[in-house]
């Protein structure tokens, strides 16, 4: 990482016009749950917790976005693989937690009452959601398709935007944020967890057991020189051992990066969907233990003298 410091430039590694976007979407955060939230039927104050969710959100998103492990994830897949987990295994999940759900509310009741109302009810749907997310994330480590959009500025990001919404439409089924428009429950939402974790599978065993390193951008000089061109913002320092290759950075070999990033996605994969398991868990028992007391004195029947 020292190597990568020292040959590419501040703007290259930092990527600061993300840091002015995400700066925006705080302070348009910080207005809305603090005077903006009178605006909204039910607005009420927003504990701190969930303004260190959504805080911790926008930093994950930023690491998996942009910081230097974004051009660490065009050297070494390895990085490439947690970049993918911060944003969409850390960041996504930050954000529902973070957002309090009278904004939710507000969304959903405006989508509603629109054209798209049919369309938002389709896409909204936890199958939608599970088929989509999963099928996007194994089509983007198909060889060919993740060595062209790594080659594409415009492409990449549009496809790791459409990640982005899928992956927030799959952890909505998970998280619940709105119980009340739930669509599965708490068992189920349990075992639709399960189903992601095993839909995942056959992607990170691709990476993992591939018996030769599977992706040109890692491996072939001239496919990194035109991915490192493109990757790099506009008027970044280009340093010159970039047109060597990959290995001029890299302290891994090829397939062993490879399979360490395989096992790293799954890893990190079935440690967050564990943690979420748990919050499913709480919220269940929490669920019984309300209706456990509803029933007051006045429920219980007293027997005739």
């Amino acid at each position: 990482m020292e190597v990568l410091f020292e040959s590419f430039g501040f703007r290259a590694l930092w990527t600061p016009e993300l840091i002015i976007v995400l700066l925006v979407v705080g302070a348009i955060y910080t207005y809305i749950v603090t005077k903006g939230r009178v605006h909204f039927k039910d607005g009420a104050p927003v504990a701190l917790r969930k303004k260190i969710y959504f805080t911790l959100g926008l930093v994950a998103l930023y690491i998996g976005w942009g910081s230097p492990l974004y051009v660490a994830g065009h050297i070494m897949i390895t990085f490439h693989m947690t970049q993918m987990v911060f944003a969409y295994f850390v960041a996504v999940p930050l954000f529902l937690l973070g957002t309090p759900k009278w904004i939710f509310t507000a969304i959903i009741d405006k989508f509603k009452h629109t054209m798209l109302g049919p369309i938002f009810k389709v896409v909204w749907s936890p199958i939608m959601a599970l088929f989509l997310f999963n099928g996007l994330f194994s089509l983007y480590h198909v060889p060919f398709m993740f060595d062209t959009l790594m080659q594409s500025e415009l492409l990449h990001s549009l496809y790791q935007q459409f990640l982005f919404v899928a992956a927030t439409l799959m952890w909505w089924h998970m998280l619940a944020p709105v119980p009340s428009t739930s669509q599965l429950s708490d068992l189920r939402r349990i075992g639709y967890i399960f189903a992601n974790g095993i839909l995942i599978t056959p992607a990170c065993a691709l990476i993992i057991f591939a018996p030769e390193p599977l992706y040109q951008t890692y491996t072939n000089p001239a496919v990194w020189a035109s991915v490192m061109a493109y990757c790099l913002p506009a008027g970044a320092e280009v340093p010159m051992s970039i047109f060597s290759g990959p290995d001029s950075f890299a302290f891994l070999e090829t397939r062993m990066d490879q399979q360490l990033a395989g096992v790293l996605m799954k890893i990190m994969q079935e440690i967050t969907y564990g943690i979420t398991i748990g919050y499913v868990f709480k919220q269940w028992l929490q669920k019984e233990k309300q209706q456990d007391g509803a029933l007051t004195i006045s429920d219980i029947p007293v027997p005739k003298t």
